[in-house]
């Protein structure tokens, strides 16, 4: 019987981002992962190394596509805020993965996609504060933290609503 390598290591994958987002990198186990796959734990380190390895291709890959899903518009910070919103309950693994990254390794731990992100991020807000279109009574950087965390408001107060982080960020931005 031939191997479909692609479709086994997207298998894989997929059962380890809901291994790693359930149990953290020390708590998840490589057996689950292979069971839940319906493959082999020897392929696990055959196309991965290791289960750091897997771990850390995990957490690019979906930090890749929530940077790819949710474009930032800095004329539209409410609106960014929002699809953020909207996109952690779709995929509230991501910010799984990013708990446990930064509990394991550290809070300045963070992939290179998302370093790259946020810099771009903050300098598409810049240019729009030079522009005039969002208000610079907070720097760049500072806005950005802020929108994200209000983003992310529902996952820790039950009171937290899309219509709550939109309304707040378009308070802070003046808009």
């Amino acid at each position: 019987m031939v191997r479909d390598k692609e479709a086994t290591k997207r298998k894989l994958l997929d059962a380890a981002t809901t291994e790693f987002a359930t149990y953290g990198i020390a708590g998840a186990r490589v057996d689950r992962i292979a069971k839940n796959a319906g493959a082999n734990k020897a392929l696990i380190y055959a196309y991965f190394c290791s289960k750091e390895y897997l771990f850390e291709t995990v957490v690019q890959e979906q930090v890749d596509a929530a940077i790819k899903a949710v474009p930032i518009t800095p004329d539209d910070l409410p609106g960014y805020a929002g699809r953020l919103f909207d996109r952690y309950l779709e995929h509230p693994e991501v910010l799984r993965l990013m708990g446990w990254l930064r509990l394991e390794n550290g809070f300045d731990a963070a992939p290179e996609a998302e370093v790259r992100a946020h810099a771009d991020k903050v300098a598409a807000i810049q240019a729009a504060q030079r522009s005039g279109s969002v208000p610079d009574h907070f720097d760049a950087e500072e806005l950005l933290s802020l929108v994200v965390h209000l983003s992310i408001l529902g996952f820790s107060s039950p009171a937290a609503t899309r219509d709550l982080v939109v309304r707040s960020v378009a308070r802070l931005t003046g808009t």
